[in-house]
């Protein structure tokens, strides 16, 4: 049975097609929101990438959940986990937004914990497409001992940022 004010998909399956506030946050049918990311979203790791970190720049952790989970729902095996991994580190920076402390701190760790699992050996440099894994790893880490430690009102809107990449020399 179907609820007839729920938005579904052809094939049946809950979507929510109300617009969305920058945090990504549903706002009342009819209402201007920000643009979203298609459902259907489909870019080479590189460009995936490249957006999403555009996003965190721009404060949308959210808009680059969405970018990163279509990344992860689309990658082969291998890598599913890595970009599981990315996509619950935007939704971390997403809750902490939003103003939930222990959400924040909850999925910046799993998400850290979870991109871990593709360190590279050797050096430490580099990772799969570039992903500065050991980085964006301990930034997260970091950023979640702080919210804990200190509380989100004292990390200003400018740290609840992370680089998917190195910085380039």
């Amino acid at each position: 049975m179907t609820t007839p004010d729920r938005d579904r998909d052809q094939a049946g399956r809950p979507r929510n097609a109300r617009p969305r506030d920058a945090f990504g946050r549903p706002l009342r049918h009819g209402e201007t929101g920000e643009p979203g990311i298609p459902d259907d979203l489909s870019l080479a790791p590189a460009e995936a990438i490249a957006l999403a970190q555009r996003l965190l720049e721009s404060a949308r952790p959210f808009q680059a959940h969405e970018v990163l989970e279509a990344s992860w729902k689309s990658a082969p095996p291998a890598e599913r986990d890595l970009w599981q991994g990315l996509a619950q580190l935007a939704v971390g920076l997403t809750h902490a937004q939003r103003g939930n402390a222990r959400g924040a701190a909850a999925l910046l760790r799993r998400g850290a914990g979870r991109v871990s699992g593709y360190l590279p050996g050797g050096d430490g440099a580099g990772g799969p497409h570039g992903i500065d894994v050991a980085g964006i790893s301990r930034a997260a880490g970091e950023l979640a001992g702080r919210i804990e430690r200190d509380g989100l009102g004292s990390v200003p809107p400018g740290d609840l940022r992370l680089r998917l990449r190195a910085a380039a020399g």
